[in-house]
């Protein structure tokens, strides 16, 4: 070591002190690979004293799966020492207590006399890999929240405000004032496609919550082994092709509204875990022991009578009351039958700026065939036919024959209750079903449309009623 002063004593004392003020643990060990030398950070990066380091191989500070390669690596810079770089390289640690802690290590070799020593400069940077993983886990997850909250500014610009000057959608907006202002959950009820999502659009929009995230789950479309993760997240690694961390639905939800679209789909042997995080607003990922903590209001909907399914043993009771402390129930379009005209010029707007035409004109007789029909539907299925309609047209006035509906006698009004979950019987649904089918060639899709059911949701229920595929 070169100094200013020839005379200036360094003893092994004084290198020793020198050696344990760096900021970078020192590990020298002889050919042997036996240590003869420790500072104090390499004591404290391993979790030893110093003394039980002395005279042991340097093997104990290497994890097991890895003492073949350095064993390797070792011998090749004993033969050759010269080759080795200079650089910090990344490497894994073995603490005393058996844990691993990822290290960067630069290797430097000291002839003295006959003998030549090692010398390993260790560093623990177990916290800038926490960091660059903490990193990673928040690129993705803010991915996947502007993905998903992109998705949901496509929605809400295509379904837009409630519509409608009923006596029944006024008592329903009155619900919605009084409950939004409060964090109590509500469950929404009505038939398929009477326009649940809006209303939990309007609570969640009038709520104090209206800044933070309105995040959906259609609980029909969710495989049953993928429940958890899509609802609490999962750890990289937790299962096959969980290639990557994932942020769960009730965690993108932090802050704001989770609306639960089809919450009586959701099988009953799971009911018990969504229970659980809506009772103690608490969840673990999938793969992962920590308890995370979430702040979310809850708004579920349903088109089933649930009372009804937990008395028969289909739905978990305990649920369902911590789900129903608030209940709005949606009317049907056939019982707001003043809103089917706003709502159709509405829906024709829509298509003809889409379409770029002016909008058809609606005559007189036209508007009573669409007052006069049942909609089983609901608002679902005039969009649908509005739009079909504002295609067909191409800006000229709307003919009854460009509905491309049933006529008002196919589906009278005491029929369409048949779609009312409600108050249905089975024989009512599975012949409502059938006549679906029949009208729509056996098109699932065409079918499931019109009775304001997701494809998933029909098939369950064709293999409820034993109805076969065409």
């Amino acid at each position: 070591m070169p100094t200013a002063r020839d005379d200036l004593p360094l003893t092994t004392a004084h290198l020793s002190y020198l050696l344990d003020t760096c900021a970078d643990g020192f590990v020298v060990c002889d050919e042997a690979q036996s240590i003869v030398l420790v500072n104090a950070e390499a004591a404290r990066i391993f979790g030893y004293e110093a003394e039980e380091m002395l005279e042991r191989s340097v093997q104990l500070l290497i994890p097991e799966r890895y003492r073949a390669r350095h064993e390797e690596g070792f011998r090749r810079r004993v033969q050759d020492p010269r080759g080795m770089s200079i650089r910090y390289v990344e490497a894994h640690g073995l603490r005393k207590d058996g844990t691993e802690l990822p290290l960067e290590v630069r290797f430097a070799y000291t002839p003295l006399g006959d003998t030549v020593y090692f010398t390993g400069s260790v560093r623990d940077v177990s916290g800038q890999v926490a960091a660059r993983r903490e990193i990673e886990r928040l690129k993705d997850a803010l991915e996947q929240e502007r993905d998903y909250l992109r998705e949901e500014v496509q929605l809400a610009g295509r379904f837009g405000e409630i519509i409608g000057d009923s006596p029944a959608l006024r008592m329903v907006m009155a619900q919605i004032e009084a409950v939004a202002q409060t964090n109590a959950t509500v469950l929404v009820t009505g038939e398929s496609g009477v326009g649940k999502e809006l209303v939990a659009r309007a609570i969640h929009g009038a709520s104090q919550r209206a800044d933070a995230p309105l995040v959906k789950v259609n609980c029909a479309s969710i495989p049953r082994e993928l429940f958890e993760s899509e609802f609490f997240g999962h750890k990289k690694g937790a299962f096959t092709g969980a290639v990557r961390d994932r942020v769960g639905r009730f965690r993108l939800a932090h802050g704001g509204t989770l609306f639960l679209d089809e919450v009586g789909e959701i099988p009953l042997d799971l009911q018990s875990k969504l229970l659980r995080v809506l009772q103690e607003q608490e969840f673990e990922r999938v793969g992962d022991e920590q308890t995370r903590k979430v702040d979310v209001r809850i708004v579920a909907a349903t088109n089933r009578d649930l009372r009804k399914e937990a008395a028969e043993g289909n739905f978990r009771e305990d649920l369902f009351y911590r789900l129903g402390v608030f209940p709005i129930d949606v009317p049907p379009l056939r019982e707001r039958v003043e809103d089917i005209l706003p709502l159709a010029l509405h829906f024709l707007e829509d298509a003809a700026k889409e379409l770029n035409v002016a909008r058809p004109d609606v005559p007189m007789a036209v508007a009573r065939s669409l007052e006069r029909y049942a909609w089983p539907g609901n608002i679902r299925e005039l969009q649908h036919v509005m739009e079909r309609a504002a295609i067909l047209a191409a800006g000229r006035p709307i003919r009854a024959e460009l509905l491309s509906m049933p006529s008002v006698d196919d589906v009278p009004r005491s029929a369409s209750h048949a779609h009312r979950s409600g108050s249905e019987t089975i024989e009512d649904e599975a012949a409502a079903i059938r006549k679906a089918l029949e009208q729509h060639g056996g098109n699932i899709q065409r079918t499931a449309r019109a009775l304001g059911l997701s494809r998933q949701a029909l098939y369950r229920r064709m293999e409820k009623h034993r109805i076969p595929r065409r």
